[in-house]
């Protein structure tokens, strides 16, 4: 019973990771105005939204995908380094809650110009969320390595490599100086690095449900 648990903790995973990228995409259809290349992900839930409610629905049921998924990524980690695993438990916990279900009850304006005690609030817990998670591929190549994965260890240190660099981009779009260049994609490069950040956690889990 526990290793059907255990497994499904992973397609849980997968769900969470690839809903994530394709249900922002799905309800940007139904918001007119909206780009994806232009406004951040988190814009789709704000208050002038037509499709606020389905997407904080998402965003709650996401960040609840997540938690489902820790006992089977500790389960797999944790006898390859326990300190490690715990470690990257904590940083897809605080993701899950900080920058997914608070989301549902924290809204960004479609307007960065006004400002919220929500926005605020919003804007902490997604920050922090997003920097923790962004070591994430760091933590599954260092994991993979002990483990003796070592493709799937070249595959997050790439990973980790390009995250960083569209977040970069994607903090660097919000500054007035780079309006109207091509750094000026905030929506672009948070998908990227959404991408990126969750990739390694896609491999490890298709290779777990395929070998179990």
């Amino acid at each position: 019973m526990k290793d059907n648990i255990n497994i499904y903790g992973w397609y849980f995973l997968i769900a969470a990771i690839i809903g994530d990228v394709l249900v922002s995409w799905l309800f940007s259809s139904f918001y007119e105005g909206y780009s994806n290349l232009k406004m951040s992900i988190s814009a789709l839930g704000n208050p002038q939204s037509p499709v606020r409610l389905p997407f904080n629905i998402w965003m709650f049921i996401e960040g609840i995908l997540f938690l489902l998924a820790l006992p089977a990524v500790y389960k797999y980690y944790h006898p390859v380094a326990g300190g490690i695993t715990n470690t990257i438990i904590a940083f897809i916990a605080f993701f899950a809650i900080g920058a997914c279900i608070f989301t549902c009850f924290f809204s960004v304006n479609e307007s960065k110009d006004i400002v919220t005690i929500a926005s605020k609030i919003h804007g902490v817990g997604s920050v922090l969320g997003f920097m923790l998670f962004l070591f994430v591929p760091l933590l599954v190549a260092i994991l993979s390595f002990k483990n003796k994965e070592n493709s799937i260890a070249y595959v997050s240190i790439l990973c980790f490599v390009l995250a960083i660099i569209f977040f970069i981009l994607f903090i660097m779009a919000d500054k007035e100086k780079f309006s109207n260049t091509i750094i000026d994609n905030e929506g672009l490069w948070q998908r990227l690095n959404l991408i990126f950040m969750y990739a390694p956690l896609v491999v490890v889990a298709v290779k777990r449900i395929l070998e179990a």
